[in-house]
């Protein structure tokens, strides 16, 4: 994926109005030839010139604008990137760039980059991955590569995993891009095309994953219907712009990923698919109400078995034999014996896989998908093959129309297209195979800047939910008493609320944050440092939350975080308990758990459960060696799978696109 740094990265005559990387897969040759760069890149000239001598570069570069007046510093930024656009990203020109953004950077925002985020900045230009511990400031050491690729001429979208974060970040750095001289903007899921493409035409553009991801979509759609990129160059020359006005992007130049191991791993299991909103038949909806009522007469061990662990239902013979039946009654589509299986079982698998409160939520008569990685609702999202009506019709709300697909892409697929792809995270050691092996971005880690004071109190494992929340409860008031403020990670919208009442049963303060008080969330973000604070969330409150402590919480021990169910990662984890100790602060963490998490339920062996059920009622929690073997390998488990099904979708879409290949077209 890296690309030469002298090597034009931006539309022009070069790569065209719409660059982005082929897809060819390349020859035997190429890719001995690509390694061998590769280790002379890495390896050879990176003992010749280390990281520490690049760092030195910068210091001396910035001795040279001590003194300077804010019109000779914003100047000498003009002057660096003529050189960065003329030159290419030479190691004096990246010095000199990363100086200069840097004394701006303490002249608008107050903050100058340190040496370690001088370390991620260069990792991140030189197409690498790197990994931050959390709260060393990832957000302001993306302003280095950022505004030295804008500075450049190259158009950059810096990727982050939603709308919130995005416009924060935004927001924050804007001071410093505008200083040099730079546009920046935010795209949001409310914005109409007009907007999209004023934004994209900026020289920073904040975004999600989501909305460039539907944008290329939305563009390679427009473009086929247009006669493709060397059409569009035509009108570009002819001066015919209103067919390019369809267009909403310039092209997949700079990538810089925000929350990389959510962004490239997690989300990569699932397909991104652009659709839009079709007719509604009256004998379509009429099909999934006798499929709910179907599946409502079939009993389960006996008709039907649900695997929760990989998200599915199965018919067993007696079931399929008792559809027959069925079938002669409505006649119709019925007949066909692979179309009334699978109508059953997505109507099985809405009433028994997909619950309210957890996977979706019902507001103003709508049902709307809940985001498992980030808490939050996707409002213009719908489960495929009718399974979301069903889910309506037992909902009891009106059907929504269908959706006609019109194109689809992958992650892996899309982010491979950028032609310079870099990232940073905080938990990437995992998957830092995968990320080589799907991406080509190797993981570079970054020492602190500080020394973590981050302290673990131990993990508990209970028998049953009622008596994990108890246990938590009781937490609270202890830590109410010393007036540390709490945050308390939950997988759903329900488990919080549930929590919620306990509470306010108990008489203790707090607020919550899932998706129905998304709204609020940065007011809630704000407040949950402050001393005796008690904040209940879903994994909204995980990855780039920075939760600012109050006044003499430090002498208290700083944030707690409790993690009252285990994510299906452990990076995940992780990054909620990363929430405490940012920056230096004292903080702590600890995990009390069930064995009725969905997690555990999922992936537990038979024979560790008969085990543990000895541990049932006294003392009602499992030794702690136990408890830690059986939440480890169920998350192990869990992740094992998950990269099994990013595999199976990467295989898929490749077969895929070689048959649209073949019939002319790119998705």
């Amino acid at each position: 994926m890296r690309t030469t740094r002298n090597m034009a990265l931006r539309p022009g005559i070069r790569l065209g109005i719409y660059p982005e990387r082929s897809q060819e897969p390349p020859n035997w040759l190429e890719t001995v030839y690509t390694r061998l760069q590769e280790y002379v890149n890495t390896t050879v000239k990176g003992m010749r010139r280390p990281m520490s001598q690049f760092i030195r570069s910068v210091d001396q570069a910035g001795k040279r604008l001590d003194g300077m007046s804010d019109v000779e510093l914003q100047y000498q930024a003009r002057a660096n990137g003529e050189l960065l656009k003329g030159e290419g990203l030479t190691e004096q020109h990246l010095a000199m760039a990363f100086a200069v953004i840097r004394e701006a950077s303490g002249r608008t925002l107050g903050m100058r980059h340190h040496d370690v985020q001088l370390m991620a900045g260069r990792v991140l230009i030189d197409g690498m991955l790197a990994e931050m511990e959390t709260g060393e400031g990832k957000t302001l050491m993306a302003s280095l590569p950022a505004a030295t690729a804008a500075l450049a001429g190259i158009p950059v979208h810096v990727i982050t995993v939603n709308d919130y974060l995005a416009a924060r970040d935004a927001e924050k750095m804007s001071p410093l891009y505008t200083f040099l001289g730079l546009s920046v903007a935010t795209v949001n899921e409310e914005m109409d095309d007009a907007a999209r493409r004023a934004a994209y035409a900026a020289d920073i553009t904040y975004c999600t994953n989501k909305q460039v991801a539907f944008d290329y979509l939305r563009d390679r759609v427009q473009m086929r219907n247009v006669g493709g990129r060397l059409s569009l160059q035509a009108e570009k020359i002819a001066g015919e712009e209103s067919r390019l006005d369809r267009v909403v992007m310039r092209g997949l130049c700079f990538a810089i990923v925000d929350e990389a191991d959510s962004v490239l791993v997690d989300e990569a299991g699932t397909p991104l698919i652009l659709t839009q909103s079709g007719m509604t038949s009256e004998a379509e909806i009429k099909l999934y109400r006798q499929a709910c009522a179907a599946a409502a007469t079939l009993k389960p061990k006996k008709h039907y078995r649900i695997d929760e662990s990989r998200r599915s239902v199965h018919l067993t013979e007696v079931g399929k034999d008792k559809l027959v039946t069925t079938a002669k009654v409505l006649g119709g589509q019925w007949k066909l014996r692979a179309r009334r299986e699978e109508l059953v079982s997505q109507a099985l698998s809405a009433k028994h896989l997909f619950l309210r409160d957890r996977e979706y939520l019902v507001a103003d008569g709508e049902v709307k998908i809940i985001d498992d990685l980030t808490g939050r609702v996707m409002g213009d999202r719908k489960w495929e093959r009718g399974l979301h009506q069903m889910i309506e019709i037992l909902e009891g709300c009106e059907p929504s129309p269908p959706n006609e697909v019109l194109a689809r892409i992958s992650y892996q697929r899309f982010f491979r297209r950028y032609l310079h792809l870099c990232g940073m995270t905080g938990t990437a050691r995992e998957t830092a195979g995968e990320l080589q092996a799907v991406y080509d971005l190797r993981v570079r880690k970054i020492p602190t800047h500080r020394s973590s004071q981050l302290r673990h109190l131990g993990d508990r494992v209970y028998s049953s939910a009622d008596m994990r929340w108890q246990r938590v409860v009781e937490r609270l008031t202890e830590l109410h008493r010393e007036q540390r403020p709490v945050l308390v990670g939950t997988r759903s919208v329900g488990d919080s609320e549930h929590l919620g009442s306990l509470l306010t049963a108990a008489g203790l303060p707090h607020r919550i944050l899932n998706a129905r008080q998304d709204a609020d969330e940065a007011e809630l973000v704000a407040h949950a440092g402050e001393a005796g604070a008690i904040t209940l969330a879903t994994n909204m409150a995980g990855r780039g939350t920075d939760i600012p402590l109050g006044a003499g919480v430090e002498e208290t021990g700083g944030l707690h975080v409790i993690a009252a169910e285990r994510n299906t990662a452990r990076r995940i984890d992780r990054q909620l308990f990363g929430r405490a100790a940012r920056q230096g602060a004292p903080g702590s963490y600890e995990s009390i758990l069930s064995l009725e998490d969905r997690v555990v339920r999922d992936f537990l062996p038979k024979y560790v459960s008969l085990i543990a059920a000895r541990y049932k009622r006294n003392p009602g929690y499992l030794p702690g060696w136990l408890g830690k073997y059986v939440t480890t390998y169920c998350q192990r488990k869990s992740e094992q799978q998950q990269r099994l099904q990013r595999r199976a979708l990467e295989s898929m879409d490749e077969h895929y696109g070689r048959m649209l290949a073949f019939s002319g077209e790119r998705e």
